[in-house]
């Protein structure tokens, strides 16, 4: 009897697996691709405009465009994926507080809300919490290499 169960759980547990994994490797990508196809332009001389007309330093023109950019990639690849996740919610914080105000009086919805900028920063606080699950560049690694920290999946 307690065979049976088991069984049961088994097969249960490997399908969870798999549709974590799948569903981390979904959001990965998603997020991954927005923050490439975000963070492309971000190298031009308009986001550093952009920034000048916020009153923000325009030194960070580079620093953001490349805090877009390569967590996107190391996101799609899945390693340091966690890490990425850490620098893309720090970002999406501040995207949040400084230019969409925040704790300002900034809607949820409507022309100027900030319902996008929170799925993302809830995607990214996810991958940096979760990590990449098991379809990523880090697990395959750490199946050869056993001493790969956690830390870098």
């Amino acid at each position: 009897m307690s065979g049976e169960d088991t069984g049961m759980l088994g097969t249960a547990r490997i399908k969870e697996g798999v549709f974590q994994s799948a569903g981390m490797l979904a959001i990965r990508i998603a997020l991954g691709v927005t923050f490439i196809v975000h963070g492309i332009p971000k190298f031009g001389p308009g986001f550093a405009n952009f920034l000048e007309s916020q009153s923000l330093p325009v030194a960070m023109h580079y620093p953001i465009a490349l805090g877009e950019f390569l967590p996107g990639v190391l996101l799609i690849a899945g390693v340091l994926s966690r890490i990425s996740g850490a620098v893309l919610a720090l970002l999406l914080f501040g995207i949040l507080i400084v230019i969409d105000g925040l704790f300002e009086g900034a809607t949820l919805t409507g022309e100027a809300g900030v319902e996008w900028q929170l799925i993302l920063f809830a995607a990214a606080l996810v991958c940096m919490v979760v990590g990449p699950g098991r379809a990523s560049l880090a697990q395959l690694i750490g199946s050869k290499v056993k001493t790969f920290p956690r830390w870098l999946h």
